[in-house]
């Protein structure tokens, strides 16, 4: 098996952190496939799945090679280290927790494959209101935002809407059938 890429993206509230974290203890550390720790310039709060860098610090990282892939959302920078590359290189699956926006730019790569986490826009809502991290305005400009990713297609996609391992089963399948060539 060569290696490569997953990204998984979604919109805010389709669960793509709580089907990763799922999928991560269903595999237990399953040599193949290996999941990526991003680098954010964001702050780190108990339970984030990043590290946190300084603007300046990721300017350096992104200067001198470091980052394997790269990209902006939501007033962020987002990176991923460039020793996943490696793990690629070794023929492993890295999974990557992405951006819709960024992954736009990655259909038809041959080493990266797409997998869209979605959910209903009214499970959405709901999701978004129950983890209250944003105001009902800012609640209405993240399920607006995902007019703007209609048409957009990914190599899979799957839909959270029912029981978290039903999702998390998937994810996991997906994953050990996904093929490079």
């Amino acid at each position: 098996m060569s290696g490569g890429w997953v990204f998984v993206c979604g919109p805010s509230g389709a669960g793509k952190d709580s089907v990763m974290n799922w999928a991560i203890k269903q595999l237990g550390g399953r040599h193949g496939i290996v999941f990526s720790k991003r680098l954010i310039t964001r702050e780190q709060h108990q339970g984030s799945d990043h590290e946190q860098v300084s603007p300046q610090q990721f300017s350096k990282l992104m200067q001198t090679g470091a980052l394997a892939w790269h990209w902006q959302a939501h007033g962020f920078h987002y990176g991923i280290s460039a020793q996943y590359a490696t793990q690629v290189a070794a023929g492993r699956v890295v999974v990557v927790n992405g951006s819709r926006e960024h992954c736009q730019h990655l259909q038809g790569h041959p080493q990266v494959r797409i997998l869209h986490i979605t959910s209903a826009a009214q499970m959405l809502a709901e999701r978004l209101r129950q983890r209250g991290r944003d105001s009902p305005h800012e609640v209405n400009l993240r399920l607006a935002r995902n007019a703007q990713f209609a048409s957009w297609q990914a190599d899979y996609t799957l839909v959270n809407q029912g029981e978290l391992a039903q999702a998390g089963l998937e994810f996991v399948n997906y994953l050990s059938t996904v093929c490079f060539n």
